[in-house]
Formats: structure tokens, C-alpha cells, sequence
């Protein structure tokens, strides 16, 4: 989950470069059928496909529909919001995990658990509003966190559904029935916006970075969470999404970019408590 946390981090950076430059869903499906091609490929090379693995088809289509609108919505959101700012709601996710965990499976987490959850909330919230009190209390918050507020609930539900619709096929052919399936239903909705898509005509910047959103933010993020969700609850997986925004302010201004006020940075303070405790947590 630590090497989950950079490669999400990667794809904030790198996808705001090249948010305004191609259809949001025509790049989300391009993803993963990129992504379900490469997975494919590998299960099949190392003679670990087996169609035994695919019974129950249903849970990949809700696994794969939840994991595609986070990404959808995602860069939606990148074309409107800063990535450091939407990097920080996504924070939030392991709030949310925890929530839907205890509210539809009646798993519990600790008093010390909630107690971190929460203190990293209010450094999220610290960070998306600037770290002005007027704006908080006006609900002052774009569209663009909005959207990515519905994304990251959608990312949870599928952090805390996999674990219980995962049967006992292997972690990348998991990976692959989520990447297949989404596939599917976004080339059955949206199968005119991925036409309309002058490929040919997309920048190599635009490839290079599609190329690192299939390999290291899809395929690899959909092994290690996979593996993650199989050995830690729900709350702890998601909490190594703590680290993100700190690996997006070190691309962004690697990268060139602006960096937030000073004052704004003081959200890192409360997350990186939460953090911690939820490190040393044991329970």
C-alpha cells in the first residue's frame, strides 16, 4: 500500500498535465482495455487462466463499475481542481471505507482507529478549503472536489467490496475481470465518445501518460490492492492514502508547478498524525 500510494500519486500529477487534452471516458476506456489486454496476455502466458476463475460474472461488473467511475469522475474533476487538492480528498477514502464497512458488514474498527480517521478528515477538509474558516463555513467548494468526492466513494465501495466478491482466483486474474468488465460497460454507454477520439492525432505526452496510467496506476494498484484488501481491514488499506498528497506535492513541483500557501500546507500536520497511529495501530 505504500508503493500504491506513489503510483496513485502519479496519476494526479500526470493526468492533470494532460486532462484538457482528451475525452475523460474515451481515456478511462482506452485504459482499461489496455489494461485488461496486458493482464490478459500475462495469465494466459504463464498459464494461469483458468475459466473456472470468472464463475459469478456479476461481481466483476459491480467491481468493475465502481473502479471505472472513480476514474472517470477523477479526471473530470482534474480539468477543474488542482491535483494537490483532489490528492487530499482522497484522503477521505479510508473515512468512508470505514463507514461502509461498519454500516453494511458490521465489521468494527477501534475507538483508537476511528479517532485517527477522523483527525485525518479534518486535515483533508483543512487542505480542499484552503485553509480558510470563512470558505468552511460557507461550504465554499468547487465542482471539481464535488466530483471527486463522488469518485473516492466510489474507490472505497470497491476497496471494501473485493475482498468479500474475490473468490480464490489468483490476485491479476481478479485484476483482470474488474479491468475486462469495465471495459465493457463503458464501451457499452459510452461507445460513440471513444469513436469520436481522434487517436492518431493525441500528443506523445498524451500517450506516455496513458501508458503510465495502464501499467503502474491500474494494473499494478489493481495486484497490490487486491493483495492489501486479502490481509488488512478495510480502514488500515485505505490509510496509506495518507501519503499521496505529500508524493504529489514532490511531483508537482518536480514537475514546475505552483505550490499552495504555506498556511495550506498545515493540513499535512493532522494527516500525517493519522498516519501514524493508524501505523502503530495493531488491531
Amino acid at each position: 500500500m505504500l508503493l500504491f500510494s506513489m503510483l496513485i500519486a502519479g496519476s494526479f500529477s500526470f493526468g492533470r498535465l494532460i486532462a484538457g487534452d482528451i475525452d475523460p471516458i474515451a481515456l478511462t476506456t482506452m485504459r482499461f482495455v489496455l489494461a485488461a489486454l496486458i493482464l490478459g496476455v500475462y495469465l494466459v502466458v504463464t498459464r494461469k487462466f483458468h475459466i473456472l476463475d470468472y464463475r459469478r460474472p456479476w461481481r466483476f461488473f459491480v467491481l468493475g463499475g465502481f473502479f471505472g467511475a472513480y476514474f472517470v469522475l477523477m479526471f473530470f474533476a482534474l480539468r477543474l481542481s488542482s491535483s494537490l487538492s483532489l490528492s487530499v480528498i482522497f484522503t477521505t477514502m479510508p473515512l468512508m471505507a470505514a463507514m461502509l464497512d461498519r454500516l453494511f458488514f458490521r465489521r468494527a474498527s477501534s475507538a483508537t482507529v476511528w479517532t485517527a480517521l477522523m483527525i485525518g478528515a479534518v486535515g483533508a477538509c483543512w487542505v480542499v478549503f484552503d485553509g480558510s474558516w470563512t470558505a468552511l463555513t460557507t461550504l465554499s467548494i468547487g465542482l471539481g472536489e464535488i466530483l471527486f468526492f463522488a469518485a473516492t466513494f466510489s474507490h472505497a465501495t470497491y476497496a471494501v467490496l473485493i475482498p468479500r466478491m474475490r473468490l480464490d482466483e489468483e490476485i491479476f486474474a481478479t485484476g483482470f475481470g474488474v479491468a475486462l468488465s469495465a471495459t465493457v460497460i463503458l464501451m457499452v454507454i459510452f461507445w460513440s465518445r471513444v469513436a469520436e477520439t481522434d487517436w492518431t492525432g493525441l500528443s506523445l505526452q498524451v500517450w506516455s501518460t496513458l501508458i503510465y496510467l495502464v501499467v503502474m496506476a491500474t494494473v499494478l494498484t489493481l495486484g497490490l490492492i487486491t493483495f492489501a484488501a486479502s490481509k488488512l481491514p478495510s480502514a488500515k488499506v485505505t490509510a496509506y492514502t495518507y501519503l499521496t498528497p505529500f508524493w504529489v506535492v514532490l511531483l508537482d513541483s518536480i514537475l514546475g508547478q505552483e505550490l499552495p500557501a504555506l498556511i495550506v500546507l498545515f493540513g499535512g500536520i493532522p494527516i500525517s498524525l493519522a498516519l501514524m497511529v493508524l501505523f502503530l495501530e495493531k488491531s
